[in-house]
């Protein structure tokens, strides 16, 4: 992800959404084990692929991936600084 899509005045000539926010605070993730939408690509594609639902306070995204590395950060970790 390109850092200057986190501002509107960095982002301007660039395509891709804008974050806008810096950060977003996670109100919960939730596996969907039995998924039919990740049944059908599976089968379309001819790969596992899965279902993860996560909400936070500005998005309620929807991801279907075929692997997912999930890393637990410390408090206050940054990795990077938007000016």
């Amino acid at each position: 992800m390109d850092a200057r899509l986190l501002g509107s005045e960095t982002a301007i000539d660039l395509d891709g959404y804008v974050w806008g926010a810096n950060h977003h605070e996670l109100y919960g993730a939730e596996l969907r084990l039995k998924s039919e939408a990740a049944l059908r690509w599976s089968k379309a594609v001819g790969i596992d692929l899965h279902e993860v639902h996560i909400e936070t306070n500005a998005h309620d995204l929807t991801l279907l991936f075929s692997d997912l590395e999930v890393s637990e950060v410390p408090i206050g970790y940054a990795p990077f600084v938007a000016d």
